[in-house]
């Protein structure tokens, strides 16, 4: 199996090593580009650059991916890109943001929550496949059939990662359509999240939103509901993660399972357990994006007592007592 792996900017260059050591399995690399919203915050970290010295760092870090073979993905992925959605400047801005990259490192394709922005690649831009974002929870034939002429590829919504007959649904129409179907092993959300857009929306606006007196902070309903004891026992039946040990299970059915690294705390892990291990000990949020290790405290949920099990072409996580262990 191959994967699509997030950059973040970091001190440290053992993610961009990781990542370059194990590029035979790394299918791409995808990337935000500052000045722009996305669907996570932002990847400059001001406490270890200048700005200045983050777009440096961040140019050297992208051209030594390109320089070793790794194909580029680039997001414009936020829910939400406020009055600027429709202008003509945005768009020049999204034209001259994407010719730079090509014409500086290569760029193989972006990804977008924005069907006008898929369009506007399209056409000005030819040989850059045009996905569409898991932000956009497409999951029946319907959603992709509605928005085909935008899009050259489709993640899966998250809450069918462990349905194979969906899967193969949805596969089999890409195929028949010239289309591609791409999954996230890795997300921490709970399925079915009822304020996940709204949340999506918050991050899409936080350079905004940090100016701003606010009377409230939001850190994601899946944190609330998870520092809840009694709802812990429900953790495997609620959230879709795959774990580093069932990835060869989905062999042919996607070119590429993505993970989540552009904002974990230790992405260089994520790779050794998915690519290198291709298993994990531990508490198996910090393998996810949200990392909801901490929500947990005093439990973890040991991801090695997690048992797998394929029922009904389904595949089903169990052992929740076995797995919740307590630290005190």
């Amino acid at each position: 199996m191959k994967f699509s792996v997030g950059y973040q900017l970091i001190a440290s260059t053992d993610f961009l090593q990781a990542i370059i050591s194990n590029k035979k399995n790394i299918y791409e690399v995808y990337f935000a580009w500052n000045g722009f919203a996305n669907g996570r915050n932002s990847t400059y970290i001001a406490d270890d650059f200048s700005q200045w010295d983050a777009h440096e760092r961040k140019m050297s870090d992208l051209r030594a991916i390109s320089e070793n073979g790794i194909k580029l993905n680039l997001l414009f992925n936020a829910t939400c890109y406020g009055a600027e959605s429709l202008s003509r400047a945005f768009f020049e801005s999204i034209g001259d943001t994407t010719d730079f990259v090509k014409n500086t490192f290569g760029l193989d394709s972006i990804t977008t929550t924005s069907p006008l922005i898929g369009k506007f690649i399209k056409d000005n831009f030819s040989g850059i496949e045009v996905r569409a974002s898991v932000n956009m929870s497409i999951g029946t034939i319907e959603g992709m059939d509605y928005v085909s002429r935008y899009f050259d590829s489709f993640y899966l919504k998250r809450e069918l990662n462990r349905d194979f007959t969906a899967i193969r649904q949805l596969k089999k129409w890409c195929g028949d359509n010239g289309k591609r179907l791409y999954a996230l092993a890795n997300s921490g959300c709970l399925n079915n999240c009822s304020a996940h857009m709204f949340h999506d929306n918050l991050v899409s606006h936080e350079n905004e939103i940090r100016k701003m007196d606010n009377g409230y902070a939001f850190q994601g309903i899946c944190k609330e509901y998870m520092s809840d004891p009694k709802n812990l026992p429900r953790l495997l039946d609620i959230t879709n993660f795959i774990r580093p040990e069932d990835v060869e299970l989905y062999e042919g059915l996607f070119p590429a399972l993505k993970l989540a690294t552009r904002v974990s705390a230790d992405p260089v892990r994520i790779l050794k357990a998915y690519i290198e291990n291709k298993r994990f000990s531990g508490s198996v949020f910090d393998l996810l994006e949200p990392n909801n290790t901490n929500v947990l405290y005093p439990y973890i949920l040991e991801n090695s007592n997690i048992k797998s099990t394929i029922t009904n072409e389904k595949l089903e996580y169990s052992g929740a007592d076995a797995a919740l262990i307590r630290l005190e």
